[in-house]
């Protein structure tokens, strides 16, 4: 058993496999073929695969070595599914050059799917009182169906979410709340202007209130993350030259803090509404909420931490430095489902860009500090 070359080679066999989300690419091959792979990896390495499929063509796989005792039990968690692959050069043939290996998905994260995967195997064969859990989830880059069906069917005392995280120990990231306001004007024909109200110029006041309010925002530091942020990212009115709009749609991205709620920030823009009414009486605007995702953070002193620290340095030679990540992850509703959660990855580059690559050393680095993580805290 060669563990460096089984996660360069069953990475290199995850990034081959066409994954990309159908949520996000209409008639997309989706996460059946990789789950599939996955299942049968695990099982000819004399694990338990169960897949799980609550959403037709949109599997999730529970691999698990089993438990010979009453020792604790580790979830590693990487998702199955990939963005798309228009731009990229041969994205589904995985090309080694020196110390890199190139393709979609293999930054972003089938690096960390393969290096949990061989981890949860070199647990079960250095002997575990406990158990090693690798969820195996769909659908982390749209909705999250796939961790939010897996936590119904299992129970851990830590989870490891392996993102990239170019072997840090990730504790903390921001949340996001995406929300559509409702600007209301009046169409009119554009050579009577006084019958109109144009919904798109209402809205320009509100555009430099976000903008104001992004400032505002920088004045709270979180200690790893920084400041929150908000951004105008889609603006819609409008369908011909000759008529004045009477309807403008803005969607906005609000990132989070911990401890900022969903509460607090429909508050906030209740009131930068209030605000630009006080100025113009006649703006008629409405907001909602279209999707909301909490923030992370974890104790450092919980034991998963100190377990994984331990181990990387063990292994390593090093201490694990403790940052908080700049992306949303899955590890948000593992946490929010009282497990505690640490990210910990490979390094690379290319998430959700042109070219993307995954750091062989370091993938195999993050295997051994997996594998050493699980056994100490598994007996």
């Amino acid at each position: 058993m060669n563990s460096n070359r089984d996660v360069v080679d069953l990475l290199a066999h995850l990034v081959s496999i066409d994954s990309v989300n159908p949520s996000l690419v209409m008639g997309a091959a989706g996460e059946g073929p990789v789950a599939a792979l996955v299942a049968d990896w695990a099982n000819r390495a004399g694990l338990k695969a169960e897949p799980l499929e609550e959403t037709p063509g949109r599997p999730n796989v529970i691999v698990r070595t089993g438990r010979a005792g009453d020792g604790r039990t580790l979830l590693l968690c990487g998702h199955l599914d990939t963005v798309g692959l228009a731009g990229m050069s041969d994205p589904l043939v995985p090309r080694i050059d020196g110390d890199r290996l190139y393709g979609r998905g293999a930054y972003d994260m089938k690096a960390g799917l393969a290096a949990a995967l061989v981890a949860c195997r070199d647990a079960a064969a250095a002997g575990i009182s406990g158990e090693v859990i690798v969820a195996a989830v769909a659908d982390e880059e749209h909705s999250s169906a796939g961790v939010q069906q897996v936590l119904h069917h299992i129970s851990a005392d830590a989870a490891i979410v392996t993102e990239p995280t170019e072997l840090a120990v990730g504790t903390a990231h921001r949340g996001f709340l995406w929300i559509e306001l409702h600007i209301v004007g009046k169409a009119a024909h554009g050579s009577r202007p006084h019958l109109g109200v144009d919904a798109i110029v209402k809205t320009g006041p509100i555009l430099v209130a976000l903008e104001e309010l992004n400032q505002r925002l920088r004045a709270r530091q979180h200690p790893s993350l920084g400041a929150g942020s908000v951004h105008a990212s889609i603006i819609a009115g409008g369908h011909e030259e000759a008529t004045i709009p009477g309807h403008c749609v803005l969607t906005l991205e609000r990132r989070t803090l911990p401890g900022e709620t969903t509460a607090d920030v429909e508050g906030e823009i209740a009131d930068l509404l209030a605000r630009c009414r006080a100025h113009d009486p006649d703006l008629v605007a409405t907001y909602r909420t279209t999707l909301a995702r909490d923030p992370l953070e974890t104790n450092p002193s919980a034991p998963v931490v100190a377990t994984l620290c331990d181990a990387g340095e063990r292994v390593l030679g090093r201490p694990l430095d403790m940052v908080g990540v700049t992306y949303w992850a899955d590890s948000a509703f593992i946490s929010a489902a009282g497990i505690p959660t640490v990210l910990f990855g490979s390094a690379g580059d290319g998430m959700h860009a042109d070219v993307e690559w995954a750091d062989l050393p370091s993938t195999i680095a993050c295997t051994r500090v997996l594998t050493a993580a699980a056994v100490a805290f598994c007996r």
